[in-house]
């Protein structure tokens, strides 16, 4: 070949090029999603996903698609959802709660889960170890009857006077009944009795609360259940109209109950963002470690306090990563 007609030919290849790469496509990564209530209730926490992908440099539709299932609250639909997202042939299913995590375990052993949040991924038996999940499983996770504990501590350091606490469980997740055991050490050493209150959705919360105006409860703990955490604003005015005082997840207290203790679900499903694209690139769930949230906020509604008549230790106050006057 003559050196003009060998120049010629590499220019029209090179010519060629960008239009074979512009039409060799990168399949986006599919990501479905399991959600035990409603994309109302996890506006602000997809939000924060979605963030955290766009910081990673994910596209929405284009290099990331995102399939959602809504239990509404039904845990029972939980299995036929995860297993409508393994049908659907996704990447990598998220999920929260344990419900959630054990539906999406049922439906795949293949397929990575991530955990946006779960009480306690060991003792629910969800993954083996926190440096070593083992599995499809890996994600975030928290100590979720430590915080229960610390919440009935905090409500009695702010009305010492209570003798018989409620505490707000929902019996269809298999993590709300063992953290029973937890909180009645720390009970007995304060000198309170418990009683489970027993909610497992938002038409049963009024039952509940007039259960604990029968027995005397003096105030109430809330469990991080999603059904509960979906519904912070009717929980905030049912325990206001009985002027109870409560003690739960961060979105209680801004939502009009009196303390929170607890952590920050928007900044955790920030966080999964990291894993997804870390599977995405080829890495197994079994090596990425379990990861728990650093930061844990106290948070004192004071107008929540005025209407109730409860008046908050200025200890309690000095405390409180947040305070709502």
């Amino acid at each position: 070949m003559k050196r003009r007609e060998f120049i010629t030919l590499l220019g029209g290849a090179a010519a060629a090029w960008p239009l074979a790469a512009g039409a060799q496509q990168v399949r986006p990564v599919r990501v479905g999603y399991l959600g035990l209530t409603s994309i109302g209730a996890h506006a602000e926490r997809l939000g924060a996903l979605q963030a955290g992908l766009r910081d990673l440099g994910y596209v929405e539709g284009k290099s990331i698609v995102l399939e959602y299932r809504w239990a509404e609250g039904r845990y029972d639909l939980l299995n036929e959802l995860a297993a409508e997202l393994v049908r659907a042939n996704v990447d990598v299913i998220v999920t929260h709660g344990t419900p959630g995590v054990l539906a999406a375990k049922h439906a795949t052993s293949t397929i990575p889960i991530v955990i946006a949040a779960v009480g306690d991924a060991v003792a629910s038996g969800l993954v083996t170890s926190i440096s070593r999940p083992g599995g499809n499983v890996t994600g975030m996770t928290y100590f979720h009857p430590e915080l229960a504990a610390k919440r009935l501590e905090l409500v009695k350091e702010a009305v010492p006077t209570i003798t018989k606490v409620g505490v707000l469980i929902n019996p269809l997740n298999p993590m709300n009944e063992p953290i029973l055991p937890e909180m009645k050490q720390a009970a007995d050493a304060l000198k309170v009795e418990l009683l489970p209150l027993r909610a497992t959705e938002p038409g049963n919360f009024e039952g509940a609360f007039t259960t604990a105006a029968a027995h005397a409860v003096g105030a109430l703990v809330l469990l991080d259940d999603p059904v509960f955490t979906s519904h912070p604003q009717t929980l905030a005015q049912l325990a206001i109209r009985q002027r109870l005082p409560s003690s739960g997840f961060i979105e209680s207290a801004r939502a009009g109950g009196l303390l929170a203790y607890g952590v920050s679900f928007p900044e955790m499903w920030r966080h999964v963002a990291t894993y997804i694209d870390k599977i995405a690139k080829g890495a197994k769930p079994a090596d990425l470690p379990i990861e728990l949230p650093t930061r844990f906020r106290t948070i004192v509604n004071l107008r929540t306090a005025k209407a109730i008549e409860v008046e908050v230790p200025t200890s309690l106050l000095l405390r409180a990563d947040e305070v709502i006057e």
